[in-house]
């Protein structure tokens, strides 16, 4: 190698340290077909091998009787668009003890999975906009309020407010006696004494889904079209960006141990699935 390009590689590699490290990429294995309406967010349920998706089926808000949780096979099938109908705007879910709960505009709504059937409805009050929705090891349910700004806790039957004053709270994950919260484009950790950090900041403000992949890295979706990969550093790499189609990513689901990532893509009406690598 004569001088300049000895000189030309030394300076590539100090320009650019990081250019040989591996990236994580999402690939595409299937879609539904689009015949789920208004898809708001996708829980991937190991036991019952399958996916629960919230569909609105109208206007975000609205209490139109119209919205209803799917049930989607891991391939891709349709099992049943509407297992539980005469919801209004379902969004976020959790799962816990065979029951699946579901954040509805104001209210917190608890489905017996076996049967399919509605056996509570848990009214969050001065609610909103009620997001997403997480449960801890010991089946406390926490849940988003996006419009006043709260994080709000189901236990023993009564609802109280957890924590306020945040920016535009949705997704939210539950981590040991940690929460963490998406708050307008940033990541945010509460501790169990309110402590509250930022974990990652910058991304799209349209913040919706968080899923970890391992201790300290996480998927984030924004539901303007774009997904992210946050590092145990707090560095983000963006791994999708479907802006330019007009395809929304919205509240994700995740199987931990393939690396598969459910994107409900909203107005498009469909979920499509990825390999993360």
């Amino acid at each position: 190698m004569n001088p300049k390009a000895i000189l030309l590689a030394a300076v590539c590699s100090a320009s650019f340290p990081f250019a040989a490290e591996a990236q994580h990429t999402l690939t595409k294995i299937w879609s539904t077909d689009t015949t789920l309406p208004v898809p708001e967010s996708v829980l991937y349920s190991q036991a019952d091998k399958a996916l629960y998706v919230a569909q609105i089926d109208g206007k975000a808000a609205e209490k139109d009787g119209k919205g209803a949780i799917g049930k989607v096979g891991l391939d891709g099938k349709i099992i049943s668009k509407d297992w539980v109908s005469g919801l209004h705007a379902p969004k976020g879910m959790g799962q816990t003890a065979g029951k699946l709960y579901v954040a509805d505009v104001t209210d917190i709504v608890e489905i017996d999975i076996q049967s399919g059937k509605i056996l509570n409805k848990y009214p969050v009050e001065d609610s909103k906009f009620l997001n997403d929705l997480t449960i801890d090891a010991k089946g406390n349910i926490y849940v988003s309020d996006s419009q006043t700004k709260k994080v709000h806790l189901l236990k023993n039957g009564k609802v109280t407010t957890y924590y306020e004053n945040l920016t535009g709270p949705n997704g939210l994950l539950a981590l040991g006696t940690d929460l963490l919260i998406l708050d307008s484009g940033s990541l945010k950790k509460l501790t169990a004494s309110k402590e509250i950090s930022v974990i990652a900041e910058g991304m799209d403000k349209s913040t919706d889904g968080i899923e970890q992949v391992k201790r300290g890295e996480y998927l984030v979706s924004s539901w303007a079209g774009i997904i992210y990969y946050v590092k145990s550093d707090g560095s983000t790499e963006k791994l999708l960006d479907t802006t330019a189609e007009q395809s929304n990513t919205a509240d994700i689901g995740y199987d931990p141990a393939k690396k598969i990532v459910y994107v409900p893509t909203f107005m498009k009406n469909s979920v499509v699935a990825y390999q993360l690598k």
